[in-house]
């Protein structure tokens, strides 16, 4: 008898399934309450799901900043503010000479339009004479959009002036630290061979907006290449003569961003 109960388990084998099922239930219950838990205390960043739950509700991610995006990321801080006052500048300037249309005479087209024409057109100083206001309130609001042009241009300049000079130091100073493998002529060179590049540049995208803008005269506008070329040189150097202008309504649109390029890319060629 003794020798039975000494050879009999504590416990029967069903039983000892029973225990073991019974705890490997309660360890996944606890695992996936604890994988839930974490999800939605402090959900992981590289995954948006849930691997071992096909019910998890997909985390949001909060919208990238501004300066995040690919587009402005490199662009400079001042010259990201700048053309903010430029926008800012032309919307305010399109409102007001819209409402003064009926005091502004010349050859118009479409009236929003005209508008921002006549704005660009002040702002730049091109000045061609199509369209010239023709009371007083018109003009003393012409008169103060000019001077207020000029400064949003020239702050614009300004800044693209101290973003060339930056990049000038971040690069004497790269040439300081390579002075101890590199001779101080290697510097030099690199520096000169910066600002030629930088002036060959500035002047092959003037020379395509030249040509650009004498096609799209002689294309659209249907002048002669030499009267096109003409009336090119004397917007992009702002003289505005006035006897060779945009007149039609495509022609003015494609001025409006032409004559903001190639006037400001003149400008830097030179700075």
């Amino acid at each position: 008898m003794s020798n039975e109960s000494a050879h009999k388990p504590l416990l029967s084998t069903e039983k000892l399934d029973d225990k073991t099922q019974e705890f490997n239930q309660n360890s996944k219950t606890s695992s996936r309450k604890r994988r839930l838990r974490r999800c939605r205390s402090a959900p992981r960043g590289d995954s948006m799901y849930n691997d071992d739950d096909e019910n998890d509700v997909k985390i949001d991610e909060p919208p990238p900043h501004p300066s995040k995006i690919p587009m402005f990321k490199n662009l400079n801080p001042n010259l990201r503010l700048v053309i903010i006052f430029l926008v800012l500048y032309i919307s305010i300037g399109t409102l007001c000479f819209y409402l003064v249309r009926n005091q502004i005479s010349g050859h118009k087209t479409n009236s929003v339009l005209d508008a921002v024409y006549f704005c660009v057109v002040t702002m730049t100083t091109v000045g061609y004479g199509d369209l010239v206001p023709s009371s007083s309130t018109s003009r003393l609001l012409a008169c103060a959009f000019v001077f207020s042009g000029m400064v949003v241009v020239g702050h614009l300049l300004s800044r693209a002036a101290d973003y060339l000079v930056e990049r000038q130091e971040n690069l004497l100073v790269r040439a300081f630290d390579m002075r101890q493998t590199v001779g101080p002529e290697d510097i030099l060179k690199e520096v000169h061979t910066k600002l030629r590049h930088k002036c060959y540049v500035t002047f092959l995208v003037l020379v395509i907006l030249i040509f650009i803008g004498t096609v799209f005269l002689v294309m659209f506008e249907e002048m002669p290449v030499i009267e096109a070329f003409y009336c090119v040189c004397s917007t992009v150097t702002t003289l505005g003569y006035g006897d060779k202008s945009f007149n039609s309504g495509a022609g003015r649109l494609f001025a409006v961003f032409w004559i903001l390029t190639s006037t400001i890319c003149l400008a830097q060629f030179f700075l």
